[in-house]
């Protein structure tokens, strides 16, 4: 009876056979033999930002960039170029909606310069200005006229506002603690508040959030101490005008490692110094992974099973199992009843020699990307053990009230996804009142509708291949997802393509950018027709 049902409802929900089709495709050539970089910065139903970057790290030759604003149809709105004075390397980059900021620093001084491009008509203003010392910049954000700077100097947290007005720098103060990490710097553009979380490995692993005015005025500083776990990382997001949700990730041991998340309420119109801890009641709310109902999901079912006889058994016993998971939070989504969350979840690899180029390694991975994503990896535990990259094992979503209790969670397994850095791979969008997730590996598209209590996944995923049936795909990378606006993806990345049998031409190289729409989804524009499919598995061709 169980199997008939199941078998009901993956055939007659609406989603269970769909899957991500092409509608457009877009080319761009590249030189082998010189060093040339690919982003693309969605912009929603706006279009996209293409960035063209080239480059040659062996000489003095400056940076330049070329860049290009196509709207939804792939088609280029205007194009502006940019050079970098000579001596300066690109450094962080940060996007709002009117703006995109690239920050550059030049080699062995202390001088800076700063690049606004207006993603309206492209027009592009540059400033120049000097760090009071040598600083390690680490993040990079601009609200209103103001750009926020932080670093390490000496091993301490500095963060500075360098004003776009008149050049002057302003440094934070409360920050430049001995054995003090940053976590991250979050400005408030609904409050203009900046939000600038800090903690330490040591001691009792003080979690701190303090936040500031746009001009550097301390308001408030927010200290956890005395909690019941070691809290890892927390993103904000406003509820109400006098409240925000500060939720993240904890551990049991004062490590990286993720016992569950947490969430806690911010109050705003509180300043000065305060103080939480587990003792005022429901301050700060954990969620254990051993408390979600689908985490475990990505387990096939005898490591299931394991899994649960062995966390009763603790619990039996009294005990608290403890988890060994690293995870990658995404930017939090607000939703009607409160907030949904997704996180990735991986783990660094290791092994006892230099792993061996593979098909991918053809070309290097593209430079700087708009938003940096990154988690230190562990050290290894002996010299004879080098980096072999991060594997990711699922991502999982929760959705929480405003008052901060759990609704619903789901899992997506993820099969044998890896990648070099620990960056966001799964992309998500709304769909009616399920979440469409997906992510690329190897120049394939795996997607799955996630529901309160459904997870549909495609019976095979979308394999891209070469924009021409006279071409094929010898070699691929740098391949990325990214989700563009309602059902709406783009596919990007390198193809080195070689001649069909029986066709005749030179290979070549290519930036690709594909345009791709879930099937149970109509295209929006009128030039844009989604092809049949005479199979569940789609390439993707020149329309």
């Amino acid at each position: 009876m169980r199997l008939f049902l199941l078998l009901f409802l993956l055939f007659t929900t609406p989603y269970s056979l769909a899957q991500l089709v092409p509608v457009l495709r877009a080319d761009y050539p590249i030189d082998d033999n010189a060093d040339e970089d690919y982003h693309v910065l969605p912009l929603g139903e706006q279009g996209a930002l293409l960035t063209y970057h080239k480059h040659d790290d062996y000489s003095r030759k400056p940076h330049t960039y070329t860049f290009t604003r196509v709207d939804t149809t792939l088609k280029a709105r205007w194009k502006v170029e940019y050079t970098l004075a000579e001596n300066f390397t690109p450094h962080l980059a940060f996007d709002n909606a009117r703006y995109v900021f690239y920050l550059a620093t030049e080699t062995d001084t202390d001088n800076f310069s700063l690049a606004r491009l207006n993603l309206d008509d492209g027009t592009l203003d540059t400033y120049t200005g000097k760090l009071p010392s040598s600083l390690s910049l680490i993040d990079f954000k601009v609200m209103g006229n103001v750009a926020y700077l932080a670093g390490y100097y000496r091993a301490r947290p500095v963060v500075m506002a360098y004003s776009l007005f008149d050049g002057s720098i302003k440094i934070f103060q409360g920050l430049y603690i001995n054995n003090v990490e940053l976590g991250s710097m979050e400005v408030d553009e609904f409050r203009q508040e900046i939000h600038i979380v800090t903690h330490t490995l040591k001691k009792e692993c003080h979690f701190t959030l303090r936040s500031y005015s746009p001009d550097g005025k301390p308001l408030r500083v927010i200290e956890y101490g005395g909690t019941q776990y070691s809290l890892i990382s927390g993103k904000i997001l406003p509820i109400s005008t006098d409240e925000s949700l500060l939720v993240g990730n904890y551990s049991t041991d004062c490590t990286p490692y993720s016992q569950g998340i947490f969430i806690t309420r911010i109050r705003h119109n509180e300043t000065g110094k305060l103080t939480v801890t587990t003792d005022r009641g429901e301050a700060i709310r954990y969620v254990d992974f051993s408390g979600l109902k689908n985490f475990f999901n990505y387990l096939k079912p005898k490591r299931q099973l394991k899994m649960q006889a062995r966390l009763a058994e603790q619990k039996r016993l009294g005990k608290e199992y403890k988890f060994r998971y690293r995870l990658l939070v995404h930017d939090l989504i607000p939703t009607q009843n409160g907030l949904r969350l997704v996180a990735e979840v991986y783990y660094p690899q290791y092994r006892g020699a230099i792993s061996s180029p593979t098909s991918r390694s053809w070309r290097s991975a593209s430079s700087q990307p708009i938003r940096s994503r990154q988690t230190p990896a562990i050290a290894p535990s002996t010299s004879q053990m080098y980096s072999d990259g991060y594997r990711y094992t699922h991502t999982f979503v929760c959705e929480f009230d405003r008052q901060g209790n759990l609704l619903w969670d789901n899992c997506l397994p993820i099969d044998d996804l890896t990648d070099d850095n620990p960056i966001q791979k799964v992309e998500v969008a709304a769909l009616g009142e399920h979440l469409l997730m997906a992510y690329e590996q190897d120049s394939e598209v795996s997607t799955a509708v996630i529901g309160r209590d459904s997870m549909r996944v495609t019976d095979e995923a979308l394999k891209i291949m070469a924009g021409s049936e006279r071409e094929k795909v010898q070699a691929a990378a740098d391949e990325r997802l990214i989700a563009w606006y309602g059902s709406y993806f783009l596919a990007t990345g390198y193809q080195k393509l070689v001649p069909e049998r029986g066709f005749s031409s030179e290979s070549r190289e290519l930036f690709y950018v594909n345009k791709l729409v879930h099937s149970t989804v109509k295209p929006d524009e009128g030039p844009e027709k989604s092809q049949k499919q005479s199979t569940k598995k789609a390439a993707i061709r020149d329309h």
